[in-house]
């Protein structure tokens, strides 16, 4: 058994100036770690493979394609591949969200 104590992972460098950690990476899927204070973002942004945001502590705004919510602790959404997203801090509070990337991603973001 391998327990990953997220908090205790190095920072991964990212183009959006969060706290980012991996926390879990096979052929199959990638598990990052964010947190968000208040006002940070995700950059706009396309992914090459699925997506999914699990929003363990705060709210967040997710916008996925044209569409955009708020989104508590407790709840997944989906984000299909090639499709531009970004999640937002407009809370009060730090926002801590557990992403799923499938299969793993083997080529690059594209920032938008």
């Amino acid at each position: 058994m391998k327990i990953v104590i997220a908090e205790q992972q190095p920072e991964s460098p990212n183009p959006h100036g969060i706290v980012a950690r991996a926390v879990h990476s096979t052929e199959h899927t990638q598990v990052s770690h964010l947190t968000f204070q208040v006002g940070e973002k995700l950059r706009w942004h396309i992914t090459p493979v699925d997506a999914f945001f699990f929003v363990i502590e705060g709210e967040a705004q997710v916008e996925i394609g044209d569409e955009s919510e708020v989104v508590p602790a407790g709840a997944l959404v989906h984000s299909p591949a090639g499709t531009k997203h970004r999640i937002l801090n407009h809370g009060d509070g730090e926002l801590r969200v557990l992403v799923v990337k499938t299969p793993a991603q083997t080529t690059g973001t594209q920032l938008l």
